[in-house]
């Protein structure tokens, strides 16, 4: 807008310049009003932020209600909302405002920083934009007690929940209810919340009898804290044979989790990621499930202690009867795996050399032509020459799988730098902790 008049007038005349209308410590009510003036009828991303410390805890509540009483007029045509404020009064005093129809309104994110403080003497007015959103995908409630009404969260294909605790806390049923309503659900995640209570067996049995719920476009699902009885349950109330990304983070026993994983498999679990973290599991019943997975690109096992060589060796041992065990497996993180065993880790990345790179990763194959890594000795240089040859003269099986392309050793403080150095002799992408100096710098690799 400083270069010349002429290419001002352009800027202020565009109203899609200006749809991103922002209030917080640092974005004025100035600022969006005028935004709000220069936008015109376009769809806006109205955000509102304010943090939680204490040098900005004076005045927030009014200048949230400020906030809201100037974009109020202009929320029929927000395309997503972000309301980011540090207790549950401000946020129902902003929501207070809510009431028009928003007939354009496709996200809607509020987030309350102290989910723990004792605050639930004020609730907010139900439903929200007069229960009108009819484009209303995407869902993201931080400690945001709704009631569970079914209204506010209907038709979704994102949905998550977090900071719920004690008898804020949903149970298995409201959540299942919540799902009913959601058939096209594409994403679900669960983040800190307590646990549900010890279930007695008749419970179980009933849940057992009842129509398991079916999400056919169910692709991503993470559950962190999210307590593992209410995991547990919810799994094996849920159909979801799309899903291809999953996390697990800590739920302490996820054994009986798998189980139910290794049934859905059996008719279709095209899972391409999955993450466990400072969680355990029992390593056999983990290995069933992997030959399952023949889909399986990425598996990240973070933190756990009791990842031995039952398991690498298991992912390492050519096929007789059986194929391989994750076949398209090409990153491996094991950051925090301090009982890893750098003997069945080799053993691992030397059973798949032979194998293929994928076809997104053919320039990082060996070949003849191609240079190789710097390698530390001219034997282990030779041996990948040699290596390159065999394979360029040798056509690989289609039963063989791919070759791994990144590995992560980060805080596995048994594997020292020189199998690092061997580690990266034969994947092409290695993360791990910076080898220190006489003086404790990080020395670059």
């Amino acid at each position: 807008m400083l270069v010349c008049r002429y290419w001002k007038d352009v800027v202020v005349n565009t109203p899609e310049l200006w749809s991103n209308v922002a209030v917080s410590t640092h974005d004025s009510l100035e600022k969006a009003s005028r935004k709000l003036a220069r936008s015109k009828s376009v769809p806006l991303d109205i955000t509102i932020n304010f943090s939680p410390r204490a040098e900005h805890a004076s005045g927030v509540t009014e200048n949230v209600i400020h906030a809201m009483d100037l974009i109020r007029p202009a929320l029929w045509r927000a395309r997503s909302l972000r309301l980011s404020v540090p207790n549950r009064p401000q946020a129902h005093a902003a929501l207070l405002r809510c009431q028009e129809d928003a007939p354009l309104l496709e996200s809607l994110s509020i987030r309350i920083f102290h989910s723990m403080q004792e605050d639930h003497y004020s609730s907010p007015r139900l439903p929200l934009f007069n229960g009108h959103t009819p484009r209303l995908r995407s869902c993201s409630f931080t400690s945001f007690n709704f009631g569970w009404d079914t209204r506010v969260v209907s038709g979704l294909r994102v949905l998550q929940l977090c900071g719920y605790w004690n008898r804020f806390s949903p149970s298995v049923e409201i959540i299942l209810d919540i799902l009913r309503g959601c058939p096209g659900l594409e994403e679900l995640a669960l983040r800190n919340m307590s646990d549900i209570e010890q279930e007695s067996l008749p419970f179980e049995q009933e849940f057992a009898t009842t129509k398991v719920l079916q999400l056919p476009r169910l692709k991503k699902a993470s559950f962190y804290y999210a307590g593992i009885m209410r995991t547990r349950m919810l799994l094996s109330q849920i159909s979801f044979p799309m899903l291809e990304s999953l996390d697990f983070c800590y739920l302490d026993n996820l054994t009986p989790v798998l189980e139910h994983l290794r049934q859905q498999s059996l008719t279709s679990l095209p899972l391409r990621y999955l993450r466990v973290e400072s969680s355990f599991f029992n390593e056999q019943k983990f290995v069933i499930l992997l030959r399952r997975l023949t889909s399986l690109v990425n598996l990240e096992l973070i933190d756990m202690e009791d990842v031995s060589c039952y398991l690498l060796k298991n992912l390492s041992t050519p096929p007789t009867a059986h194929p391989w065990i994750c076949p398209k497996l090409e990153t491996l993180n094991l950051d925090g795996c301090t009982g890893l065993e750098w003997d069945a880790l080799r053993g691992f990345i030397e059973s798949r050399l032979s194998g293929r790179s994928s076809t997104r990763y053919q320039h990082a194959s060996l070949s003849p032509t191609s240079v190789p890594r710097s390698t530390s000795t001219a034997s282990a240089s030779a041996h990948i020459h040699a290596l390159a040859f065999s394979r360029a003269n040798s056509p690989v099986p289609l039963s063989s799988p791919y070759r791994l392309r990144s590995i992560d050793v980060t805080r596995c403080h048994q594997i020292g730098k020189e199998m690092v150095q061997w580690l990266r002799m034969y994947v092409s992408d290695v993360k791990c902790e910076p080898a220190k100096g006489v003086w404790g710098e990080p020395v670059l690799p």
